[in-house]
C-alpha cells in the first residue's frame, strides 16, 4: 500500500547540490518538507556503485530518488531498485536542458515525446507500489506551452502519475546553458494555473523562480483561480538555507525542529563527525552551510573561514565551531556599539 507524503513544500533535485550531505542539513530545518536527490540516471542506478549513488540516511526521510531516461524497461528496473533502498518517490526528470542530458535522450526534450514519457511512467507504475511522479518544464523550443503542456500531462496522468511538478519556464535546448535556462526563460505560473483548472483532480506542485515562502504561498492560494497542491524551491532553499526553519511553521502548522541557524550548526556537528571518521573530506560537508547568516555581522568572515579552512588536509569539526564564533563576536560587537 503506498504511504501517504505531503508535497505541499519540497526542496528540488539540484545536481551537484542536493547530495546525501545537503539533505541531512537541509531536514535538521524541516522535519516535512519533502526532499528529492540530485537526478541519477538508469544506467548508473542499474549498473553503478548503487551505495554509493543511492545511500541515505534514515534522518533524511521522506526522500524521493529523481531519475532520468527515457528506455521504459530500464527506468522500471531502476525504479524497483531505488523502491528496494526505500525511497518513498520515483520522480522522473522531464526538465533538466542540459547538452549531456539531451545527448542521453532524456530530460527536457522529452517533452517533444509525451507519449514515449507516459510509457516511461507507465512501466515505473507496475514496477513499484511507492508514488512516480514526473517533474517537466511548460514547453521546449517552440512549442506552444498550451499544447505542450497539456499534451505531456495528459500522457502521464493517463499513466498513472502520481503527480505532476511543474517548472514555469519553457526551455530552450538550443542557445541557452543550463544556468540561463535558469533565469531567462520567462515565468509563466499562469500557466500552470490553468493546468490545474483543467485537472482539478490531479496534484500540481509548482517550481521555478520562487525566492521567498512568502512568494511560494502567494502562487500557491492565488487570488482568484485554483490553489495548486504544493510548491518546490530550489536555489532559494539552498543559497538561503535559513528560509528552511519557516517550511514547518508556514505549510505544515507545526513549530521549527530548531530555533535559529547557530543551533542548525550546532546539530549538523555530530553528523559531519561521522562523516569524517568514514573518510569524506570537511569541505564536502561545509559547501552546504555557506549560506547561513545572511546579511548578519561577521557574515562574510563565516564564508572566508569555511573557504580557506574546511579545504585543508585534517580539517575537523573546530573549522566549522571558529566560523560560528565569527559570527556571534561580530553580532556581539555591534551590539556593545548600539549600546
Amino acid at each position: 500500500m503506498k504511504e501517504l507524503i505531503s508535497h505541499s513544500f519540497s526542496v528540488a533535485p539540484m545536481m551537484d547540490w542536493t547530495d546525501r550531505d545537503c539533505r541531512v542539513f537541509h531536514r535538521l530545518m524541516t522535519r516535512h518538507a519533502l526532499l528529492y536527490t540530485e537526478m541519477v540516471t538508469t544506467g548508473a542506478v542499474i549498473h553503478g556503485d548503487r551505495e554509493r549513488l543511492l545511500g541515505f540516511d534514515a534522518v533524511e526521510q521522506p526522500l524521493a530518488v529523481q531519475l532520468g531516461g527515457s528506455e521504459p524497461a530500464e527506468l522500471a528496473e531502476a525504479a524497483r531498485i531505488c523502491a528496494a533502498f526505500g525511497y518513498r518517490e520515483i520522480n522522473l526528470n522531464v526538465g533538466c536542458p542540459s547538452d549531456r542530458v539531451q545527448n542521453g535522450r532524456f530530460g527536457a526534450c522529452l517533452m517533444r515525446e509525451p507519449e514515449l514519457v507516459g510509457a516511461c511512467v507507465a512501466a515505473m507504475k507496475d514496477a513499484v507500489d511507492v508514488p512516480v511522479t514526473v517533474k517537466c518544464r511548460i514547453g521546449v523550443d517552440d512549442q506552444d506551452p498550451e499544447e505542450a503542456l497539456d499534451r505531456l500531462a495528459d500522457a502521464v496522468v493517463a499513466a498513472g502519475a502520481d503527480r505532476l511538478v511543474v517548472h514555469a519556464r519553457k526551455a530552450w535546448l538550443q542557445g541557452l546553458s543550463p544556468k540561463d535556462n535558469r533565469e531567462i526563460p520567462p515565468l509563466d505560473y499562469d500557466r500552470v494555473h490553468r493546468l490545474k483548472a483543467r485537472l482539478p483532480h490531479v496534484p500540481i506542485v509548482l517550481n521555478g523562480g520562487l525566492a521567498t515562502l512568502e512568494a511560494a504561498q502567494a502562487a500557491m492560494y492565488p487570488a482568484e483561480g485554483p490553489a495548486l497542491d504544493g510548491v518546490m524551491l530550489g536555489r532559494a532553499a539552498y543559497q538561503n538555507p535559513e528560509i528552511l526553519l519557516g517550511v514547518d511553521p508556514l505549510f505544515f502548522g507545526t513549530p521549527a525542529p530548531l530555533g535559529d541557524a547557530f543551533a542548525v550548526v550546532e546539530a549538523y556537528l555530530p553528523y559531519v563527525e561521522r562523516r569524517l571518521s568514514e573518510g569524506v573530506r570537511l569541505n564536502q560537508l561545509t559547501r552546504h552551510i555557506l549560506g547561513l547568516f545572511p546579511g548578519r555581522p561577521g557574515a562574510r568572515l563565516f564564508r572566508r573561514h569555511l573557504a580557506t579552512e574546511a579545504c585543508k588536509p585534517g580539517a575537523g569539526p573546530e573549522v566549522i565551531v571558529d566560523a560560528v564564533a565569527h559570527v556571534r563576536r561580530e553580532m556581539a560587537r555591534r551590539e556593545a556599539e548600539a549600546a
